[in-house]
């Protein structure tokens, strides 16, 4: 059953307009949020710019023209500005492990250099070895401090870092099969899925392939998939972030999630089995849509009573299918002669299986012929009506209309 990913238990003319004013005024206001952080770091960074060209314009490094030096000085800049973008996108704990890292790197080698000012080497020697000791240690402590820097406990700091335990997991990646569904776009609607959404650029181009595809099947859901994208990047309340990092040496989309996980901290919506197995293993925290769903399927007893509409003949004998509104399949024992008719049946057991719940019941025909004698009075009312359609089984409500007593024999 293809499902529209709009409004869908939504009843026209009322649930819009309530939330209508409050999309236009959230919108707005991360606008004007995001222009000014825009324009405050723009302007930081300008004065930033010209303080480097000034200085290289003025001092002149390496005896160069004053025109060279201020080229220099806007080049170096430049340099600084970019290395400033790379590590906006790194945790508090790697740029803390980073810093002591370089440190302690540093530290090693000024006491190497301290060793080497007692050998016989000659003085440009061993001023080159001091500052390859320098340079190669400071590289080693960065990049070591970096990488280990996961492992640092900041909530042991007294909840100075507090904050960043709740930006832990603040990043969601979403998978192709995910976006193809669709399902996710209303989950996202209805804020259960928060923070930053990450979408990387090779799950766009396996989309785009999809899209483009000769089969006129695939090439729907392609399409659909995009425009679940268009509606989840017009959400207010989540941003939306086109990663481009990319892993050459792994040919799987797959795999390229999950490093793409690692790398950003980040936890993969999907509803792929096989993705959801593999990344568990390696420690990437999962949503599966699949399991939000059967998590949101009504809970059924046994000994209540329901209301289905069988559908056809069971494999056993004497049985009926029904099918609730959510697909779950529900076998009727002694519903056979009640094919394409509403009637009520008692919950006998209930299986949860891997493809999901099946509900089995009993059809008590019995029961159905000791109607009371009111029900009996107003029999002809019911008989004048027109009978309901098989297909309506449920008001979006949740609530079932009122139906007759007694099935229409007239329908089989």
């Amino acid at each position: 059953m293809q499902r529209n990913p709009g409004s869908q238990n939504r009843p026209p003319g009322v649930a819009a307009p309530e939330n209508s004013p409050n999309k236009s005024a959230s919108p707005s206001r991360a606008v004007h949020e995001q222009v000014g952080t825009f324009w405050d770091m723009l302007g930081i960074r300008i004065v930033f710019m010209a303080v480097c060209v000034a200085a290289g314009f003025h001092f002149r490094p390496f005896s160069v023209s004053p025109e060279s030096g201020a080229a220099t000085g806007f080049l170096f800049g430049l340099a600084v500005i970019l290395f400033e973008l790379r590590l906006r996108h790194a945790s508090l704990r790697r740029l803390i492990g980073a810093a002591v890292g370089s440190i302690l790197g540093l530290l090693g080698a000024y006491l190497t250099s301290l060793i080497l000012t007692h050998t016989i080497m000659p003085e440009s020697t061993r001023s080159f070895f001091s500052l390859a000791a320098f340079l190669v240690m400071a590289y080693i402590g960065l990049i070591l401090g970096a990488n280990k820097g996961d492992m640092l406990n900041l909530q042991a700091l007294g909840g100075l870092f507090g904050s960043e335990r709740s930006l832990k997991h603040s990043f969601k990646v979403l998978d192709t099969s995910v976006i193809i569904d669709g399902r996710v776009a209303d989950i996202a609607d209805a804020q259960f899925l928060d923070g930053t959404v990450i979408i990387p650029q090779f799950v766009l181009h396996e989309l785009q392939l999809v899209a483009d595809s000769a089969d006129p099947l695939k090439r729907q859901r392609g399409r659909r998939g995009l425009e679940v994208l268009q509606r989840i990047q017009k959400m207010a309340h989540l941003e939306v972030q086109i990663a481009d990092d990319d892993f050459l040496q792994i040919p799987e989309v797959d795999l390229k999630l999950i490093e793409l996980a690692k790398r950003y901290d980040a936890k993969i919506v999907t509803n792929d089995f096989n993705l959801n197995k593999v990344a568990a293993l390696q420690g990437i925290e999962i949503l599966n849509v699949n399991q939000l769903a059967n998590a949101l399927k009504p809970v059924v007893l046994p000994g209540e009573t329901m209301r289905v509409f069988i559908l056809r003949e069971g494999k056993e004998y004497n049985q009926g299918v029904a099918y609730l509104d959510d697909g779950t399949m529900v076998v009727v024992d002694g519903a056979r002669k009640m094919i394409n008719k509403t009637i009520d049946i008692t919950v006998t057991s209930v299986h949860q299986t891997t493809a999901g719940k099946m509900i089995f019941g009993r059809y008590d025909e019995r029961g159905e012929q000791q109607t009371p004698r009111g029900a009996a009075q107003s029999a002809p009312h019911a008989e004048s009506s027109p009978a309901p359609r098989a297909n309506e089984g449920a008001t979006p409500g949740g609530e079932r209309p009122a139906r007759p007593l007694y099935p229409d024999t007239g329908r089989s």
